[in-house]
């Protein structure tokens, strides 16, 4: 399905690329708030672009490209910030218990993958799933902090148990 997709956008991503990268590249660089360089965001917002349903009837295609733009950097700053949170921590762990630099990669990888499955929940499903199961919280308890039934929690925790089911398959 997706390689369709590509094929149905591969023309009209590289007419916006000649026409617009620049631009983006240009408006990038004068972002404060990047983490990555600016041709990279710019090759990933590209990317993206080919495999969006429907690119053709896009009418504000700076407005798309700045759009996917911010979601690359939220993401990669959320990552950054993930990882700073881990190297940290591995800071404070006495020598005698220190991982080894594959066992750090191994870390850092599933932290990585347990983000991603956490951002793919809204914030409602994400918020019960952690409280669950972080805090230890029972559905009704989760139901009285969020003021929300016991049967959204329910659904929030199917969500969230599907994604990460998900996840496993995958990997």
């Amino acid at each position: 399905m997706a390689s369709v997709v590509v094929g149905q956008n591969s023309r009209l991503v590289e007419t916006l690329f000649r026409e617009h990268s620049s631009w983006l590249g240009s408006w990038l660089s004068r972002q404060p708030w990047t983490v990555q360089a600016s041709e990279d965001i710019v090759s990933d917002v590209f990317l993206s672009l080919l495999t969006l349903p429907n690119m053709a009837s896009v009418r504000e295609p700076r407005a798309m490209m700045t759009t996917i733009a911010k979601r690359i950097i939220f993401d990669a700053r959320r990552r950054k910030t993930l990882q700073n949170a881990y190297e940290d921590a591995l800071l404070a762990i006495p020598e005698a218990v220190d991982a080894s630099p594959e066992e750090r990669l191994i870390i850092m990888q599933a932290l990585q993958k347990v983000d991603q499955v956490l951002a793919s929940l809204s914030l409602r499903a994400r918020t019960a799933f952690l409280m669950s199961q972080i805090d230890g919280m029972s559905n009704k308890e989760i139901a009285r902090e969020l003021n929300v039934s016991l049967g959204a929690v329910s659904k929030y925790m199917t969500q969230g148990f599907s994604a990460v089911y998900l996840a496993k398959i995958e990997s």
